[in-house]
């Protein structure tokens, strides 16, 4: 982070339901994670994240080097959502699963391409 590391994190509302709700949609009952974009602001030290939305992921079950995010979609939804409020930015990403995966690193890379934090 270029300021530097915010000694707060506020995650509200909204950006749960709809993690828990794009699990629920997509990989309930399944081995599959879901992954999504975290949007928010930082000020002062703070990161408030205030909203997320889901994004087309998959992975090789055989191989978990291999994956595949869709960065169509999430610069289009980026878009999509600086016209509803220009304020908000990428400010990380979610996936779910219950332990880090190899292909994490590298999801983390493409998304910090897009962060402005």
């Amino acid at each position: 982070m270029g300021v530097g590391i915010p000694d707060q994190v506020v995650v509200h509302p909204l950006v749960l339901l709809s993690v828990v709700d794009h699990y629920t949609r997509v990989a309930k009952d399944t081995r599959k994670r879901v992954v999504g974009i975290l949007l928010g602001k930082v000020s002062r030290g703070r990161v408030d994240v205030t909203n997320s939305y889901a994004v087309p992921f998959e992975e090789d079950d055989k191989d978990p080097s291999i994956w595949f995010l869709d960065h169509s979609y999430h610069e289009a939804m980026f878009t999509m959502f600086k016209k509803i409020n220009a304020k908000e930015v990428v400010v990380g990403w979610y996936s779910t699963g219950p332990k880090l995966r190899e292909a994490d690193l590298g999801i983390h890379e493409l998304v910090a391409g897009y962060a402005s934090v």
